[in-house]
């Protein structure tokens, strides 16, 4: 079936984007609102395809198909690993239950982040066009059902955040910005070679069909790839998804990007961009390669642990609450590694709730830095004693957020956090139980640096601070709403993601 539905979903912020060019840039008050406005249809349209899904409706409504273009002779002889030389490529696009949850998640945040950038400074059209055209990519990466697509979308994103951390940014937003575009670009050159090569072997791209074959057992349908060609592509999907998750030694980008760009582009990146890490190894490494990928069980379960302690370790010891959230952030992309490790059923889950959970965990505590920054000036710990005093709104959502990233019950952190050692502990007891030291460590840097800033010796803030007010109220309250939802209610996640889950059982024979 055809819809034009995803196609709106995806491409409805280039209305926005249209509109923003011929509004004078002069006109800061309207290049705002359409900003914001051009957000919302993707969200309405998320969130009508999720409620249709929790009433019954099947998702393949929603998928497209149609030829984009062809290369070659239609009549000509057989090609290279016996392909037709002629081959058409497909414009194809279509959501699956995961893939349904990250576009809601993308379409919420988004959104959110649109409110953020209230405190944006200058050039709001630029800023505007740019960020619109980074949900477009975001969108379309979560959507796309063949190679091509996917990785055109992936790419989209690359280059408005650059220019968005680059133009936006602070102090040394270049270096970021420049350290940003050399590893993700060098993560794309991998992942586009691993494409080449995948569609080469099988005359195909669309993904469903490509999984198919290399689970079909028919070695000649895949072009008699032998089983270390096949760990040699799964390694290699491993370094170009694993610069964007990002696991341990991938990782010092990040670090820059989320201390020098703006907060509400942290947000996005923080929220949704180091998810697409996370998504291409389930849906690529687990899902076409999940022989390969259990060969990797342990080296991966060892690498999420290096994650999680790693990044524990260095934010204990940070100065700048940036840089806390910066490590804590590759601590907790470690907790998606170890539910990955285990291939079970409930490993994979929490991989799955820890991607949704973290995404709007620490998007909010990257807005309320922002919030923060925008009335004293700075984010060094030592500097922000007392908060409670000054700013106790701001303080009280801080500390809430803080018990949601370590893993507080009631909220998302605990569920994910739970199911991914679960699930790790059934396989490898004795990396699970190393791997704890790193649930103990979150739980003491958090508590210092939050506990630090707000119950600390007041510091001098010079003038009266402005607590959070108005409209910053509505990501804050947004965002709190989803975590606890998911935490007292994860039936509204794990609903959906079900039938993804056992198609990846499926195929690794559980």
């Amino acid at each position: 079936m055809n819809s034009l539905f995803l196609s709106i979903l995806i491409f409805a912020p280039l209305l926005g984007v249209l509109a923003l060019l011929f509004i004078p840039k002069t006109n800061e008050k309207l290049i705002k609102i359409v900003g914001f406005a051009a957000t919302l249809p993707s969200l309405i349209f998320a969130i009508i395809a999720f409620w249709q899904y929790k009433a019954g409706a099947g998702l393949e409504q929603f998928a497209v198909k149609a030829e984009w273009f062809s290369f070659g002779n239609k009549e000509a002889m057989k090609g290279l690993y016996g392909i037709e030389l002629y081959q058409p490529i497909s414009y194809e696009l279509g959501i699956d239950g995961f893939s349904l949850v990250m576009i809601l998640l993308t379409a919420v945040l988004s959104t959110l982040a649109a409110i953020a950038s209230i405190h944006i400074k200058k050039e709001w059209k630029g800023y505007f066009i740019l960020f619109l055209l980074l949900q477009i990519g975001m969108l379309g990466v979560f959507a796309s059902e063949n190679l091509l697509l996917f990785f055109f979308f992936f790419e989209l994103t690359l280059i408005p955040m650059f220019f968005l951390i680059g133009k936006w940014g602070y102090f040394e937003k270049e270096n970021a910005a420049y350290r940003f575009l050399i590893y993700n670009g060098l993560g794309s050159a991998i992942l586009l070679i691993v494409f080449v090569i995948l569609f080469a072997k099988t005359g195909t791209m669309n993904i469903a069909d490509i999984t198919y074959l290399f689970h079909s057992g028919n070695d000649a349908l895949i072009g008699g790839m032998t089983d270390d060609f096949r760990l040699g592509l799964l390694i290699a999907l491993l370094v170009a998804f694993g610069i964007k998750l990002p696991i341990v030694p991938l990782h010092s980008w990040m670090l820059k990007v989320h201390v020098q760009a703006p907060p509400s582009i942290v947000m996005l990146h923080a929220g949704v961009l180091l998810k697409i890490g996370a998504f291409g190894l389930i849906r690529f490494g687990v899902g076409i390669f999940p022989e390969q990928f259990e060969q990797l069980a342990l080296v991966l379960a060892i690498l999420g642990v290096v994650n999680l302690l790693y990044g524990a370790f260095l934010a204990l010891i940070q100065t700048d609450f940036k840089m806390v959230l910066a490590y804590s952030s590759i601590s907790h992309m470690g907790i998606v590694l170890i539910g990955l490790a285990s291939m079970n059923e409930a490993g994979i889950q929490g991989a799955i709730f820890q991607v949704v959970s973290h995404g709007f965990i620490a998007a909010l505590l990257f807005f309320l830095i922002g919030v923060m920054h925008e009335r004293v000036g700075t984010t060094t710990i030592d500097k922000l004693g007392g908060l409670a005093k000054v700013m106790p709104l701001t303080a009280g959502f801080f500390l809430v957020g803080a018990m949601a990233s370590l893993g507080l019950p009631g909220m998302s952190g605990f569920v994910s956090e739970f199911l991914a050692f679960l699930g790790l502990f059934k396989e490898m007891p004795v990396v699970a139980a190393v791997g704890t030291l790193g649930i103990i460590l979150t739980a003491t840097y958090l508590l210092r640096a939050v506990m630090g800033m707000t119950f600390g010796k007041t510091a001098a803030y010079g003038e009266k601070v402005v607590d959070i007010r108005g409209v910053e109220f509505i990501p804050v309250v947004a965002m709190l709403f989803f975590i606890v939802l998911i935490g007292v209610y994860p039936s509204i996640l794990a609903e959906p993601l079900q039938a993804t889950i056992e198609a990846i059982i499926l195929g690794i024979g559980g």
